[in-house]
């Protein structure tokens, strides 16, 4: 049975950290956000700073799950290197990475390739209707990794997966028996567990990145698509950087030794402003 309780974060922004598209499992009505995190369903909302919740989870999980033990001043300190993430870091203030499930994440980057947000959901919501198990009325778990390794191809067409399909059954053929440990990655360097997930067939450094920096801790990564592209192609051009290097993964690099350890976040703020506001005025 759920319970009510209030805890009160500092320099946290609920509505932000929801909305800014690194998590597909949470729906607004009003003030309130309803998600599902692995077998329960959240209902939170936050009022004058407090965050009001809903659910049989105890407070250390909302804890760790919203990065609530980041030290935030220090990690704004760090990234703010000019005008335009110093605007990010102001207007979205309170925005924090969250620490998702691995196996979830992952299977959610990889059905994320060539599509938009609202597709996004549709094929998770779809995939949890009808291979995860009901946990409230129109509520699913996650499908587990033995699951999807198992069941037919045809019948996940019933979730629009497109080209995808393949790609998530050998995924998951792959955890199911262990080829790839996924605790693993997270005992291994950046470069080294990115160049694992990469080995997976439709993960490139995009969703591997994605999966790394929401997922695995490793702040280090640096995803680039096409709002990053376009962001430093508008305001970073002239760096001297993009005189012999210009693409993707050179963009990928360049934010890491920009931004440094913390340029995860940086991403993140950059992304949700491109998203939300386009190509913003600085002066």
């Amino acid at each position: 049975m759920s319970w009510t309780y209030r805890l009160k974060p500092e320099l946290f922004d609920l509505n932000h950290t929801l909305d800014c598209g690194q998590v597909f499992r949470w729906v607004r009505d009003g003030d309130w956000w309803t998600g599902v995190v692995g077998d329960q369903v959240i209902r939170l909302s936050q009022d004058h700073g407090q965050l009001i919740v809903d659910s049989k989870l105890q407070p250390e999980f909302l804890t760790r799950y919203f990065r609530l033990d980041d030290n935030m001043p220090s990690i704004y300190e760090s990234i703010n290197r000019d005008l335009l993430i110093d605007r990010a870091i102001r207007k979205y203030r309170g925005l924090r990475l969250i620490r998702q499930d691995p196996w979830e994440c992952l299977i959610s980057y990889m059905l994320s390739t060539a599509s938009n947000i609202p597709t996004i959901q549709k094929r998770i919501c779809l995939l949890s209707r009808f291979f995860g198990q009901e946990l409230e009325p129109g509520y699913f778990s996650f499908p587990d990794p033995e699951t999807l390794a198992n069941v037919d191809p045809a019948e996940l067409d019933k979730c629009k997966l497109g080209f995808r399909t393949q790609n998530i059954i050998a995924a998951a053929e792959e955890v199911a028996s262990g080829e790839l440990d996924l605790d693993v990655l997270f005992r291994l360097e950046y470069r080294y567990a990115r160049e694992r997930l990469m080995r997976l067939r439709g993960i490139g450094e995009k969703v591997a990145d994605c999966v790394l920096l929401f997922a695995f801790d490793k702040m280090e990564a640096f995803p680039v698509d096409t709002h990053i592209k376009q962001i430093i192609q508008h305001y970073h051009i002239d760096d001297s950087y993009f005189e012999t290097c210009t693409n993707m993964s050179c963009m990928g690099e360049w934010g890491r030794d920009y931004f440094g350890h913390y340029c995860g976040y940086a991403q993140e703020y950059l992304y949700y402003q491109k998203r939300m506001e386009g190509f913003v005025s600085l002066y």
